[in-house]
């Protein structure tokens, strides 16, 4: 049994967590934009307090000393040392002031994205790169400087090994988007979308897939995201667009972050292992929801009717075949999260290229709009018009999460890998998509991602599942087998 002045410590740990999370959560659905000055003291304040806590010598005797019972208790024990060690070496002025300049930069981020004008977010950027070198710095043991921030969003990987990966991945996306671009094209749906209308039709679809209205919430924000701060507090936002459907797209992705979280093994609770391992395995499974199960025909065999319903002009006289087509159409665009999921993968590859060379020092924060716009003709053939659709599209960079962005494909891969391992055991899974049935998926999720938290490492929790490691190749070759299919090809 773990000592109830550890158990005591991980709980408080927990909580003041989840307090910043619930404060960044205000800052992005609620918050003023003027208070964002003051925020940033407090969110500094909590993490300087959180930062103490974490590194107290007291901690570690209590790790030390504790005699855990069983795989969970040993797991929690293993982690949390580990947390505790990393912790150990960033100073908490670094810590805090790492967090004050994240929230400073937030409101001049919109504002810049606003008003197309790279400059007056430039200086903020430039301090959140500044400040991750400086953190970079106190992991002198890392192989390359881009780990040392890779691994706060997705442990044990190397930038060596996404680079191969990513390199395999654009290798085989590449010319299947070239021969969907010289195929007959996809039709379009004519639209408009209702914004009430995709609202109503969102929170349906949210509470098909496992929304629970007295645990989750839903809001609206300029960049969707969710936000956990227990298993019984899940926070989802969305946005949305009259001519088009992406609204709804982006709730099933955040909904499949909110499940990953609200199912979580409750035994967990206020251990700080509650929570999903990684970034890329969370990824997986918004992208799941969102790709494997919200764009297949089984699934709008469904909800076709109900769209049609709804959206009668929108949606115009397409068949069931053209509304499928039209919901997965592949064409190289500007936004990322507006992007099909054949060239999704491509826009992540550019942004972890430009973090490298901006963490190594090879590519000035100056240069970066030029950079941007370059590979954006490299992998995708795009000229993009302006810095709000070009390089001030994220919010990440405002947050100063340099190494987050690779954790999108990665999740792509995984998503693609844990796909075909639940297909084994649920033969019957596409039968169940067509009748608006999600329950045997989610309960498989539950078991074999979710319930663990951060009990188990990232990388041995898929080869777990799967039986391998991180692989591109059940990712391309489910991209290839359906859309070579749509078209025609």
């Amino acid at each position: 049994m773990l000592s109830p002045e550890l158990e005591a410590r991980l709980g408080e740990l927990t909580d003041l967590h989840a307090a910043g999370a619930l404060l960044g959560w205000d800052q992005q659905t609620m918050m003023p934009p003027a208070g964002g000055e003051a925020r940033g003291n407090v969110m500094a304040t909590l993490t300087t307090i959180a930062h103490e806590r974490q590194t107290d010598d007291e901690l570690g005797a209590l790790l030390d000393a504790a005699e855990p019972a069983g795989e969970t208790e040993q797991a929690i024990v293993r982690v949390a040392r580990r947390d505790h060690d990393k912790a150990r070496r960033v100073p908490a002025e670094l810590a805090a002031e790492m967090e004050r300049a994240s929230s400073r930069a937030q409101e001049p981020w919109a504002t810049a994205r606003a008003t197309n004008d790279f400059a007056l977010f430039r200086p903020f950027l430039e301090a959140n790169l500044e400040l991750r070198r400086r953190y970079v710095e106190c992991f002198d043991d890392a192989e390359h400087p881009y780990d040392t921030l890779m691994d706060n969003f997705e442990p044990g990987l190397t930038t060596a090994r996404v680079r191969e990966v990513f390199g395999q991945l654009r290798e085989g996306l590449v010319p299947l988007v070239a021969d969907i671009a010289a195929a007959e094209p996809a039709p379009v749906l004519p639209g408009p979308f209702p914004i009430a209308a995709q609202q109503e039709l969102a929170l349906e679809l949210a509470r098909a897939f496992g929304f629970d209205d007295g645990a989750w919430r839903m809001d609206l924000a300029v960049h969707p995201f969710a936000q956990s701060l227990s298993p019984q507090d899940i926070r989802v936002t969305a946005r949305y667009k009259e001519e088009d459907l992406q609204g709804l797209f982006a709730v099933m992705h955040e909904v499949g972050h909110g499940l990953y979280e609200h199912q979580v093994d409750p035994a967990l609770a206020r251990t700080t292992l509650g929570t999903g391992v990684s970034l890329g395995i969370h990824e997986s499974q918004s992208r799941l929801w969102e790709n494997l199960v919200g764009r297949s025909e089984p699934f709008w065999r469904h909800w076709g009717p109900r769209l049609r319903e709804r959206f009668p002009d929108g949606v115009g006289d397409l068949s069931d075949r053209d509304l499928l087509r039209a919901i997965n159409v592949v064409e190289p665009t500007l936004i990322r999260v507006d992007a099909d999921e054949v060239t999704y993968s491509l826009h992540v590859i550019l942004r972890f290229e430009l973090e490298v060379q901006m963490v190594e020092g090879t590519l000035a924060v100056k240069d970066l709009p030029e950079a941007w716009n370059a590979g954006m003709e490299d992998l995708l053939g795009i000229d993009v018009p302006d810095d709000t659709h070009g390089c001030l599209q994220d919010i990440h960079w405002s947050f100063g999460e340099l190494g987050y962005f690779p954790t999108y494909a990665i999740g792509n891969i995984a998503a693609a890998q844990l796909w075909d391992a639940m297909g084994a055991a649920l033969p019957d899974r596409e039968a169940q998509v067509a009748t608006g049935e999600y329950g045997a998926i989610r309960d498989w999720l539950r078991e074999h991602v979710h319930a663990p938290g951060r009990t188990v490492e990232p990388t041995a929790l898929l080869e777990r599942v799967t039986g391998g490691g991180l692989d591109p190749a059940p990712l391309l070759a489910q991209l290839n087998a359906k859309y070579r299919g749509l078209y025609g090809i």
